[in-house]
């Protein structure tokens, strides 16, 4: 590289370390983040989700527990879509919203037409130590599909859909997204803590490299 790497730069490597398992590098470039950026919950997140990703949850919950002694918090996963000019926030599994019932109606619809179109859910991206049905189940309420779901029944027909999350959306999402614009013939727009991303006819414009 022609300049020193950064912590954006780091992390960039550390994410590739999750999608390919290599944990020896992914312990060595965590460290690097931990340097550059100690106060920033990221690098400990990514290196427990790779822990978690290969079945090591006992190093994935002591990475947890040291950011934690170091008084890091982790950032909650929150998503946002505004309709009628009103905002309107989701995180997994959300109980809050006034329309909470019709959502995972639509949810449920989709999922039979995804499922019928090929798309299968990614559980890997649902780290935690439980029983895959409930990983099945967080998988499905993510906050960008319960905010991308309300889109859908609470706009026109037609018109694009517009989300934003403060946080990288995962693999499962994306996949999901793009399977949706294709079956409901509609534009959907995410921009997430990265990039923006432009789903529509079964692609999105980030080429899957994100």
């Amino acid at each position: 590289m022609p300049c020193e790497p950064n912590a954006t730069v780091w992390m960039a490597l550390l994410g590739a370390c999750r999608i390919h398992g290599n944990l020896e590098m992914g312990e060595c470039i965590a460290r690097r983040v931990l340097e550059w950026d100690p106060g920033n919950s990221a690098g400990d997140v990514l290196l427990s989700n790779i822990y978690a990703a290969a079945g090591n949850w006992d190093l994935s919950a002591t990475v947890q527990k040291l950011r934690l002694e170091r008084g890091v918090r982790r950032q909650q996963g929150r998503t946002w879509i505004e309709v009628n000019n009103e905002a309107h926030t989701f995180v997994v599994d959300d109980q809050e919203h006034p329309e909470i019932n019709e959502i995972p109606a639509e949810l449920k619809r989709l999922s039979v037409q995804m499922k019928d179109a090929g798309y299968v859910p990614d559980i890997t991206f649902m780290l935690h130590d439980v029983e895959e049905d409930e990983k099945l189940f967080h998988l499905c309420h993510c906050s960008e599909k319960l905010a991308i779901a309300y889109g859908l029944i609470s706009t026109p027909p037609g018109t694009p859909i517009r989300i934003f999350k403060n946080l990288h959306v995962c693999g499962d999402c994306h996949s999901a997204s793009k399977f949706i614009a294709k079956l409901v013939g509609r534009a959907i727009i995410i921009r997430d803590g990265n990039r923006f991303h432009h789903f529509e006819n079964g692609l999105c414009s980030c080429k899957d490299y994100w």
